[in-house]
């Protein structure tokens, strides 16, 4: 069939993943907001949203990686890219389902850019997303993927990838349209199911990238969908078809096809929700189960599981909270258990970040309520964490929560913004003494290379101990104390009144006593505080005010 001009090619997957990733990013709140179903924990819009954004990633990488500006990358590089990142970036049970279609659609176009391929991709894609899910239910993403690749086949004969991307798009719409009468849950809630709006979001995104123009509506009409209170999606909760499981857990896994078979059946016994995704040796495993362990111990025995994430849900109903809320309350994310005491005596409310495990936003929602106040400031201490913090505090504000986000890059900026914390004073009045204080800190850490690779430093090796200031890589060093001390001497070469010091589980005390005599002989009038709870992995974090 002869190509057209508006054939699926490398710079079209590029755009679309940047469109996408610029749509859900606008629509990510309202998506939030409707996510009942399975669970009504508001961060299907952000788990796409985070999805994309990995795919997207993966693909930006093909292109900088090309050697020459006058060609560009084959589309079955970049296509694979997309996949690739998708699998391994994938959140919550819509992002993960995402990624499947993704990858099947990719399976597809790297044999070729035309209408006929674009058309088997799109089902191939509901084929691969139906198979990855232990028990399909329709009213769902599946019911809107299946409906986009049926109505892309109804252009058959027809040579334009425009037709092709627009029919899928309508289909889509339609299918959307009618997923509350499929599901009780969405009905009795009155939306339509939240990550098949997210998936019609990726569907517009790609026939601009085809046609170069927004999407035709056709005769579809949006219908209007109030975002859902907590009220509301406990009633769902009640009388819905969701599961009652208490965790979310999700990992990369490196294991073959055979193992995850017996690890498909497994899970599927333990819990609900199961969506395994992947192929050639890379998985990523998704379910709700009460017994957390359990779900990564079967991990373990079919390959090695990583990135392990875990998500509490429902603790809002778990802990209830007897009499009036407070007045204010204070949210932190830590890397480890010290700093987690630390903070609870100061009066804030905890949310631990392990290595590796991100807290969701519907973990970091569940830690508003648990603070138990009209109004919450958000301190998320790392600067991967913004989108996910945001789309928290999006969700909470729905639920008449007051939330200030301030965005803290690192635990020595939230240790010094809950210094200042007064709750006497306006809510206004203590955001902004938070925040002042917390942009006054200058924060560095310390860290182990795992390999070999270019820095702003230069070259380091597996084992070198790097020095990083703000984020990026100062200082390489071959023991712990040596780069430490050359660590606080830059930052405080700046300048500085306090330094902070949090010490890593296996450092030794007598680090913390080598290097608050340091900064005392060599810098007058300098202040040195030192705690111990850092996270695992990382022998310290310095901060400078």
């Amino acid at each position: 069939m002869p190509q057209t001009a508006d054939d699926m090619d490398a710079v079209a997957v590029r755009t679309w993943c940047s469109l996408a990733l610029e749509a859900l990013g606008r629509e990510r709140a309202a998506i939030d907001a409707i996510n009942v179903y399975p669970v009504a924990d508001g961060d299907t819009g952000t788990n796409l949203y985070l999805t994309v954004e990995s795919a997207a990633g993966a693909v930006e990488a093909v292109f900088a990686g090309h050697e020459t500006g006058a060609s560009v990358p084959a589309l079955a590089d970049a296509v694979r890219a997309m996949a690739h990142g998708a699998l391994i970036g994938a959140r919550g049970n819509s992002g993960t389902i995402l990624a499947q279609l993704l990858r099947g659609m990719a399976g597809v176009l790297a044999d070729g850019q035309d209408a006929d391929h674009l058309r088997l991709a799109l089902t191939r894609a509901a084929t691969a997303a139906r198979q990855a899910v232990a028990h399909p239910v329709e009213g769902t993403v599946l019911t809107v993927a299946t409906a986009a690749a049926e109505a892309a086949g109804r252009t058959a004969g027809d040579p334009s990838a425009r037709a092709v991307v627009q029919a899928a798009y309508e289909g889509a719409r339609t299918a959307l349209d009618a997923t509350p009468g499929q599901l009780a849950v969405l009905g009795r809630a009155g939306v339509v199911d939240a990550g098949g709006r997210g998936l019609v979001t990726v569907l517009e995104a790609l026939v601009e990238a085809v046609s170069g123009e927004a999407p035709e509506h056709g005769t579809w009409v949006t219908p209007d969908i109030a975002p859902v209170t907590s009220a509301a999606a406990d009633d769902c909760a009640a009388g819905g078809p969701q599961d009652g499981s208490a965790f979310e857990v999700i990992y990369l896994l490196e294991a073959g096809d055979d193992a995850v078979d017996r690890l498909r059946t497994r899970l599927d016994g333990l819990g609900d929700s199961l969506v395994v995704v992947g192929g050639d040796g890379l998985w990523n495993v998704h379910v709700h189960v009460d017994d957390a362990g359990a779900a990564v111990e079967a991990g373990v025995e079919a390959g090695r599981p990583y990135r392990i994430r875990i998500t509490h849900f429902g603790a809002d109903r778990v802990h209830q909270h007897h009499g009036e809320p407070a007045q204010r309350g204070v949210v932190v994310v830590v890397p480890g258990p010290g700093l987690s005491g630390l903070c609870s005596e100061a009066g804030a409310t905890t949310v631990l970040a392990r290595p590796g495990e991100p807290p969701a936003s519907g973990e970091l929602v569940d830690a508003i309520r648990r603070a138990h106040a009209r109004e919450v400031v958000l301190l998320p201490n790392d600067a991967e964490l913004r989108h996910t913090a945001a789309a928290a505090a999006e969700q909470a504000r729905t639920e008449g929560i007051r939330v200030a986000l301030i965005p803290t890059r690192a635990a020595v900026q939230g240790i010094a913004a809950l210094a200042v914390h007064e709750p006497d004073r306006s809510f206004d009045e203590d955001v902004v003494a938070m925040t002042a204080a917390a942009g006054a800190t200058r924060y560095g850490e310390l860290a182990v290379a795992e390999r070999q690779s270019w820095t702003m430093a230069g070259i380091c090796q597996a084992g070198d101990i790097l020095g990083l200031i703000e984020g990026d890589v100062a200082v390489i060093g071959e023991d712990v104390p040596g780069t430490a001390r050359a660590v606080i001497d830059r930052m405080l070469a700046a300048g500085g009144e306090l330094v902070t010091l949090v010490m890593g589980e296996d450092v030794p005390d007598a680090l913390a006593d080598a290097l608050e005599e340091h900064v005392r002989e060599g810098y007058l009038a300098v202040d040195t505080v030192v705690y111990r709870g850092g996270g695992q992995g990382t022998p310290l974090l310095i901060g400078v005010e």
